[in-house]
């Protein structure tokens, strides 16, 4: 079995034990029970669980809960407001250094990619496998393929630059896919193709500090449009470069964690995940 096969096949486990957590959250399950749903021994599991998510099952137990996220929406609140007083994203990471934002022009918006090349890449991650793309100015396509298939991949960075060209070059990819989940990355320049209220609303997702979460309504308050919290969902569903732009830092005002296009599983694991990286830099 090579790598790629054993990052999917592993994370395939930890999605189900999400998914079987957030099922029966309500009478609090064991260990041995969430380990013997996904067919391995409760210290294996543990270890598994843990290597992926960042924290343990009993620990993520309690995160998804709605309980849980209301409080992560109510500690993260301050500091979002802070944040964008400010301008910056965190003290102890500021995430907009590490991504530097490129949008197309009005006349590229038209074109619709007229003349552009794009590579593309199919790689594994701590979260399932990836497809990246990359334009010649950064990354204009990450998304994950798991769940949703490798040619529905393409199909969407197709859908977006409709007359670009693609190929596939791993050679040109690998290099990027390796600093997207790297701690402290180095800048990685992305390359938007968008409305001009969809690149405000990502350039708004970019002020979230990893380990912290906002609102829908945060982030049209931010925007000054408090009542287009609507508008703003539909322009994150189509963030196309995604965990870079971190569409999965933004919960539903009562403490849901709303829709993701790459499944509510992942969507959580990130947000745990980066809760206990920030947890261990502070």
């Amino acid at each position: 079995m090579d790598d790629q096969q054993l990052y999917s096949q592993e994370y395939q486990r930890i999605e189900e034990a999400i998914r079987f957590l957030n099922a029966n959250f309500q009478r609090q399950p064991e260990l041995e029970a969430v380990a013997a749903h996904v067919g391995l021994s409760e210290y294996h599991f543990q270890r598994l669980f843990t290597h992926w998510v960042g924290i343990s099952p009993k620990r993520f137990l309690q995160f998804v809960t709605r309980e849980g996220a209301k409080q992560l929406l109510a500690d993260s609140h301050s500091l979002l407001d802070t944040t964008y007083e400010v301008g910056l994203s965190s003290p102890g990471r500021l995430h907009d250094l590490f991504i530097v934002t490129e949008a197309v022009t009005p006349g590229e918006y038209k074109a619709r990619g007229a003349g552009l090349s794009i590579a593309y890449g199919f790689h594994p991650s701590l979260f399932g496998e990836c497809l990246l793309g990359v334009t010649g100015r950064g990354i204009c396509y990450l998304g994950f393929t798991t769940g949703l298939g490798r040619q529905a991949a393409l199909d969407e960075v197709r859908s977006q630059w409709p007359h670009a060209q693609l190929s596939e070059s791993i050679d040109l990819t690998a290099p990027l896919m390796e600093r997207v989940f790297a701690p402290r990355a180095e800048a990685l320049p992305v390359h938007l193709n968008g409305s001009n209220f969809q690149i405000k609303v990502w350039e708004a997702l970019l002020r979230i500090p990893p380990g912290a979460v906002a609102c829908y309504q945060d982030i049209a308050g931010v925007l000054g449009m408090p009542q287009a919290s609507r508008a703003v969902g539909s322009a994150i569903a189509r963030n196309p470069v995604s965990y870079l732009i971190p569409c999965h830092r933004v919960l539903r005002k009562m403490g849901e964690f709303g829709n993701y296009r790459h499944g509510i599983e992942r969507k959580q694991a990130l947000i745990a995940w980066e809760h206990a990286q920030a947890l261990r830099e502070g």
